[in-house]
């Protein structure tokens, strides 16, 4: 009896915990399905609807690309693209046919991608208005078209290794099109429809349309009209010097605004894959070069202000100075004699510049060129900007290396970080970085470009009498050829051997001068490279009347008038003498008191500076360019470089 009541209590306390589990089950389910149908029934609705949506995402208007003077160069117009929703497609042969036929599209490719178990497919982008509306006219199931955009050049290819272009998705691929992509893409829209479980279009279900935000424009700083011109005289001085690549730079020395950048060869911007991918290298920014004798205007401004030269230094040149058992050659074997420190200049004297090299050494030049941001990269508003190179002292730099970089060899950089040096001299010793946007503008107002802001790298007494000296280059020294009468130009030339396999090449080099106009108030400041030219290879010879043909083309573009010499008499025509003979070329100058210089020893005269029609004071210089090379090809190239 005993056994029995305490297995009868036993089943009743097994009874009693199998209900209070079952009712703490029952309890913890039906709080779990009001927490799911009451507390959680917004989030699960949306959960349900938005598996029963189709979004096909619509393109935002990319933003407009403008120049300084609010000339489009980069316009987005609308286009259409067109989809399928597969599970829509009812017979997906034909339908391939006829959008193969229609989009000139292969037959297989479209059937591959109607045949997809995926929500949509993209078919084709970018597609025309006459084949937009023969796919809408076709009323194929499972097909939709949606609205896109197409970047177009109103004005042709303008600057195209600068303004870059885009993909086929609406992306920045180079150029500032890439660097200011997240500005420019704008926001995207999309058209919405309901769908079943085997995704075909619910009727009367969820639909919709959201059209895509416009990106932001871009102002630019170049001027369509100087770059232009800047174009025009790239192609023309590397096709007459037979050079590899040509480059012309222009900028605004106050502000660092980039006003022009040419590059021959170039390429067309709305046909760019036809092209080889060198030529759509924006070569101002993402390569460098030796700058050989230009770089002297920076060793003199350095050493003016470490004070270890004066307006009163002299130098008595040998051709040649020895350094730690090398010994550096100038350009003229014979030497120059004592020279004043305005005549190392005018000269381009390398062992005067070497000198100063060793003189300034690890100390003090090392951090100049630091300050100046050469080996380092200045912040220019433009994808693939390289530092250049400088050693430091900290690898144990030999002193013929700082003797060396006193006359531009032995260090590389961009052509970009040499002009924003000259502009820093033109300007009063402030340094400006070089850049491409003027202005981003947006809905909600406009702001300018992230750059780094100006600073001052030397004084105003340096480079009171770095212009000058500077200026005598042109009137007395190398450079008489880059002249432009009225305009006071202001400058350095250069030409550096070409460093192949660690060794200067004795074959090849590269011919630049820079320099920048009016000379006591700077409006521009420009670089011109040429890159392995053959025959005549000093900068003296062909950069520097490049530079006289900008000058007089872009200050009328500027606002500059052409004022007379102080030492000049009446202002007279210069006769148009492209196309003569050189006899009647000559004939016609010296008739009107003309002084005639002849570039080249062709018959025929293919081009002259000052330009024909050009004002000019009686008895000016004009040179005439022939069509033959100024030098032999055979002449002995001296080493190092420094004119």
């Amino acid at each position: 009896m005993r056994i029995g009541r305490i297995s009868k209590v036993l089943v009743q306390q097994r009874i009693m915990l199998l209900l209070l589990f079952v009712t703490t089950a029952a309890v913890l389910l039906v709080g779990r399905l009001v927490y799911l149908q009451i507390a959680r029934n917004q989030f699960f609705q949306a959960k349900a609807i938005e598996q029963r949506i189709q979004r096909i995402p619509v393109e935002g208007r990319r933003g407009t690309i403008y120049d300084r003077n609010g000339i489009p160069l980069a316009v987005s117009v609308s286009a259409t693209s067109v989809y399928a929703v597969p599970a829509q497609v009812e017979n997906k042969e034909h339908t391939a046919r006829v959008l193969s036929e229609i989009l000139d599209l292969d037959y297989e490719t479209v059937l591959a991608r109607l045949n997809r178990r995926s929500a949509s497919e993209w078919i084709k982008k970018k597609v025309s208005l006459e084949e937009t509306q023969a796919v809408v006219q076709a009323n194929l199931p499972g097909i939709g078209v949606v609205d896109s955009s197409e970047r177009v050049y109103p004005y042709g290819s303008v600057a195209p290794q600068v303004l870059g272009f885009v993909g086929i998705d609406n992306q920045g691929l180079e150029g500032l099109e890439l660097y200011y992509d997240d500005v420019l893409r704008g926001k995207p829209g999309q058209t919405v429809f309901e769908r079943d479980a085997v995704g075909r279009r619910i009727e009367d279900g969820v639909e919709g349309y959201l059209p895509g935000a416009p990106g932001s424009d871009l102002v630019l700083t170049i001027d369509y009209y100087i770059q232009q011109v800047a174009q025009r005289e790239v192609e023309r001085a590397t096709r007459e010097t037979g050079s590899r690549l040509g480059l012309i730079v222009i900028a605004d020395p106050k502000t660092g605004e980039i006003l022009a950048n040419a590059i021959y060869p170039t390429f067309d911007i709305e046909t760019f894959a036809d092209y080889p991918v060198q030529n759509r290298r924006n070569v101002a920014v993402t390569d460098t070069y030796e700058p050989g004798s230009t770089f002297k205007a920076v060793t003199a401004a350095i050493a003016l202000e470490e004070g270890v030269a004066t307006v009163n230094t002299g130098f008595f040149d040998p051709g040649y100075i020895r350094v730690s058992g090398w010994t550096i050659r100038c350009w003229n074997r014979g030497g120059h004699g004592p020279q004043s420190f305005f005549e190392t200049l005018q000269n381009s004297c390398n062992p005067f510049y070497a000198k100063l090299g060793m003189e300034l050494g690890s100390e003090k030049f090392y951090p100049n060129l630091i300050k100046w941001n050469f080996g380092s990269k200045m912040g220019v508003d433009f994808p693939g900007e390289v530092p250049g190179t400088v050693r430091s002292p900290d690898t144990g730099v030999p002193l013929v290396t700082w003797a060396n970089i006193g006359f531009g060899q032995g260090l590389t950089m961009t052509p970009l970080q040499l002009l924003a040096a000259f502009g820093a001299i033109a300007n009063n010793g402030i340094y400006s970085v070089p850049h491409y946007v003027k202005e981003i503008v947006s809905e909600d107002g406009s702001r300018g470009p992230e750059i780094p802001p100006p600073r001052r790298v030397v004084s105003e007494e340096t480079t009171d009498i770095l212009r000058e000296a500077l200026r005598s280059v042109i009137t007395r020294g190398s450079a008489k050829r880059a002249e432009a009468p009225g305009y006071f130009v202001a400058g350095k030339t250069g030409t550096a051997q070409v460093v192949e396999n660690g060794r200067y090449s004795h074959s090849k080099t590269v011919t630049s001068f820079a320099g920048f106009a009016p000379v006591h108030d700077p409006q521009m400041v420009a670089l011109i490279v040429l890159w392995e030219p053959q025959g005549a290879f000093y900068g003296g010879i062909i950069a520097a009347p490049v530079f006289s043909r900008l000058t007089q083309q872009v200050m009328p573009f500027l606002g500059v008038d052409r004022k007379a010499m102080a030492e000049g008499g009446p202002w007279i025509r210069v006769p148009d003498v492209v196309g003569m003979t050189v006899e009647e070329g000559i004939r016609s100058l010296e008739e009107g008191n003309f002084e005639v210089e002849q570039i080249g020893d062709g018959t025929r005269i293919i081009g002259q500076a000052p330009e024909a029609n050009a004002r000019s004071e009686r008895g000016a210089q004009v040179f005439i360019f022939t069509d033959t090379d100024y030098l032999p090809a055979s002449t002995e190239l001296p080493e190092p470089f420094g004119v």
